[in-house]
């Protein structure tokens, strides 16, 4: 008895060895900090202004429908965050990792989202007006009716990006690289795109103009808008 009980002892704990740890779980309840570690918590209808949330892990976490009006977000990590119908208005989120995050009507009007990683990300119908964008990566994203009016894009990538019926009327658009982009009825009236890159003729055909519209050299308007 006495030695079988010792090799049960042994041999469990033989288990517990070769066991790995389960790894920390993110801290869902922590308050609202720099660095903060909110990976995968919930995280819907919360008022969070005017927080600092630098270098934040918000992977895979659900904020929608949260405001985060002029918080702080330099260097977070939001990669594929839900962030329907949220408030980031005002915020700063340089260098941020947004890629395939989903923010539907989500309010970024004047964010700084300089350098800003939104590849592959979804911002449908999401408000960007006055935001600025420079350098930020959006190849792939969906921001179809999106409104930029007003914003900083310069030299920002939206290579093969959906930004249908998106509307680009007064935005800064120098170095945007539009290769590939869908442009179905997106709004260009009056914008100079004489500095983009990637255009062609036939996004033209689709697109939205006006005689105030500056093209690239070597490029003309259609015959007729599809927005006339």
């Amino acid at each position: 008895m006495h030695v079988s009980c010792t090799i049960g002892a042994i041999l469990l704990a033989g288990v517990l060895w070769i066991v790995p740890a389960t790894p920390a779980l993110a801290a869902c309840g922590d308050k609202a900090k720099v660095g903060v570690d909110w990976s995968g918590c919930k995280k819907q209808n919360k008022i969070l202004k005017g927080r600092d949330l630098t270098g934040a892990k918000l992977v895979g976490s659900d904020l929608s429908s949260s405001t985060l009006r002029d918080s702080t977000l330099n260097g977070a990590a939001l990669e594929r965050a839900m962030l329907v119908k949220t408030t980031l208005a005002g915020s700063s989120l340089k260098g941020a990792n947004l890629s395939k995050a989903q923010g539907p009507r989500a309010n970024l009007e004047k964010a700084d989202l300089m350098e800003a990683n939104l590849a592959k990300a979804e911002f449908s119908r999401a408000r960007f007006s006055g935001a600025s964008l420079a350098k930020a990566d959006m190849s792939k994203a969906d921001v179809s009716r999106a409104v930029f009016a007003g914003a900083d894009l310069s030299d920002v990538n939206l290579t093969y990006a959906n930004i249908s019926r998106a509307d680009f009327r007064g935005a800064a658009l120098s170095g945007v690289n539009l290769t590939g982009a869908y442009v179905l009825l997106t709004r260009f009236e009056g914008a100079d795109l004489s500095a983009t890159k990637g255009l062609t003729a036939d996004q033209l055909s689709i697109a939205c103009g006006d005689a105030e519209t500056t093209l690239p050299a070597g490029l003309s308007a259609p015959e007729s808008w599809p927005c006339e």
